[in-house]
């Protein structure tokens, strides 16, 4: 018997990275599962599928709002209901390092606007669904930057920053609803994009990995089992939190 046997999640940006690590991992503990990206999410959908699970693919693009309610909308027509949401989705590896007296007013709408909006909407679409269960689970991800007072990398930093404020606002304004809010905050993560990434100013996997107590590089499957901790009933008490999942480089 899986911890997720029953329930439907939605995952942002899980056609690839740490978001199609969710997406399996979630499958594989019984959850159907939404995969939603602006890729085609195909190729999760075939392993999930493969391996006995359940999983369709709708792209989406989460910045706009009416493809988010149609994302749901899609979501309920396929299973029913909505229990989960995973907002993965955010600008990172498209981003350029540099000083922030550098990043153009342009850029720092376009990073913000996305990672912001981004993790906004989905919970915007999803709660009514999740209202009409008195059931849900809303997992934001941040970043263990924003423990930590990293450098150039300001809107992105600000983004998961922002994210973090979202989580704690709505786990107040949602927790009657039965609705829980928390949040994962991973460390620099070996996902495909990442390891293609040249540009490491200031944050070169060797020089993250030294600022860690265990001291290795972390992988996407290292971020599954806090992600359906906080998906299943084992975390039912718990709302507003931030786990920093880094390996111990950012303590709190």
């Amino acid at each position: 018997m899986g911890r997720l046997d029953g329930r439907v999640a939605i995952i942002t940006g899980a056609a690839q990275g740490i978001g199609a690590a969710y997406a399996r991992g979630m499958a594989a503990e019984g959850a159907s599962v939404v995969i939603a990206d602006r890729d085609p999410g195909a190729a999760v959908v075939e392993a999930i599928t493969g391996a006995g699970g359940a999983a369709i693919d709708v792209p989406t693009d989460v910045a706009i709002e009416s493809a988010c309610f149609d994302l749901v909308a899609k979501t309920v027509e396929a299973y029913g209901r909505l229990d989960i949401l995973v907002n993965n989705a955010a600008m990172f590896t498209a981003i350029e390092r540099k000083k922030f007296t550098d990043i153009s007013f342009e850029e720092w709408e376009l990073v913000t606007g996305v990672n912001i909006k981004g993790s906004w909407l989905p919970c915007k679409a999803a709660i009514p669904a999740m209202k009409a269960n008195g059931y849900g689970k809303i997992i934001n991800v941040s970043s263990g930057r924003f423990f930590k007072g990293s450098t150039f990398f300001l809107h992105y930093d600000a983004s998961k920053g922002a994210v973090v404020s979202m989580t704690r606002s709505l786990a107040r304004e949602e927790g009657d609803h039965g609705i829980r809010v928390n949040c994962i905050a991973p460390g620099s993560t070996m996902s495909e994009n990442v390891l293609a990434r040249t540009n490491w100013r200031g944050g070169a996997p060797a020089g993250t990995v030294a600022t860690r107590a265990l001291k290795r590089n972390e992988m996407p499957e290292d971020l599954v089992g806090a992600c359906i901790y906080l998906a299943s009933a084992d975390s039912d008490f718990m709302t507003g939190q931030t786990i920093v999942v880094d390996g111990g480089s950012a303590m709190h």
